[in-house]
């Protein structure tokens, strides 16, 4: 994992931003891997990293969370807390629609035909216009080398992935943010390899084997149904934006309000790997001694 690993108060003192200004995502919705206003359906093997909840008190079926109940198990596991009509989840339902709602204030940014597919996109804000198929192929999103790079993705109507379509991050680090903000509902297609999170104003649909390798799946109104497969909203060990916690960097929203803001650009090569200082200390050493050795000879 590369340790552009940054806590909040750290990124936002990057951008010179005010002490109270806060991530997009606010900590009670970034606890979620997925998040619906009514029910919750899973069939087969799902598997969330993260929190799942309900902000009213209805159903949550086919799946066992490690922690919390359930009045229904089932094949699914939840690696986190179970949030099933409580105070909390219903605080992140608030906090969802107050999300939205700064994203909207970015404006339309480019607007872009209904399918993304063959596009590489720089960091940024666009309009994808409805269509049968939002994304038949594979769209890459080219973070120019910036790990704090953002896109936000503003759908009027629906997102909508045909099976097996891909999204594809590159070029970023653990500070990067990926938005979908959709007016209405979303339809991930089967065996559709997705990334960012989702903020749906009705619901989510994942149909058989999708895989939200970092991001999450949040219904404002609306239920959540799921079939065999997974969500990472974790540090999303693996991808291109490990550490990232779910790809929810890349903007803060200042306390005095407006539209959301970009972080810094901060370069991913000038943050080494781990053992790159590994190799830098025991240089530093091996220098250390020599110049030890050379003394010891002068006296």
């Amino acid at each position: 994992m590369k340790l552009t690993k940054l806590i909040w108060p750290s990124l936002l003192c990057l951008v010179g931003a005010s002490s109270h200004a806060s991530a997009l995502l606010a900590p009670e919705i970034g606890s979620f891997a997925v998040l619906s206003a009514s029910t919750v359906t899973n069939t087969g093997a799902t598997t969330l990293t993260g929190n799942l909840g309900v902000s009213n008190n209805s159903s949550i079926t086919g799946i066992t969370g490690f922690f919390g109940t359930l009045s229904n198990d089932g094949p699914g596991i939840a690696n986190g807390y179970v949030h099933q009509g409580n105070a909390y989840a219903t605080l992140a339902n608030s906090k969802l629609m107050s999300a939205k709602n700064n994203l909207a204030m970015m404006g339309a940014g480019t607007t872009l035909s209904a399918d993304l597919t063959g596009l590489t996109l720089t960091p940024g804000t666009y309009t994808v216009l409805a269509g049968t198929s939002n994304l038949t192929g594979a769209l890459t999103l080219d973070g120019g080398g910036n790990a704090n790079a953002y896109w936000v993705f503003q759908l009027p109507s629906t997102l909508i992935t045909s099976s097996s379509s891909l999204v594809n991050i590159i070029n970023t680090g653990s500070g990067a943010g990926l938005y979908w903000n959709v007016g209405s509902s979303a339809t991930l297609g089967e065996n559709s390899s997705f990334q960012g999170n989702i903020l749906a104003s009705a619901s989510v649909t994942m149909n058989n084997g999708v895989s939200i390798a970092c991001g999450r799946a949040l219904a404002h109104t609306g239920a959540v149904t799921m079939i065999n497969d997974t969500v990472n909203a974790g540090n999303c060990l693996g991808t291109v934006a490990a550490g990232s916690n779910g790809l929810s960097g890349g903007l803060f929203v200042d306390a005095n309000g407006g539209a959301p803001q970009a972080l810094a650009f901060t370069p991913v090569s000038s943050v080494p790997e781990p053992e790159t200082y590994a190799m830098l200390l025991a240089g530093l050493g091996l220098i250390g001694a020599a110049v030890k050795r050379r003394r010891a000879k002068r006296a």
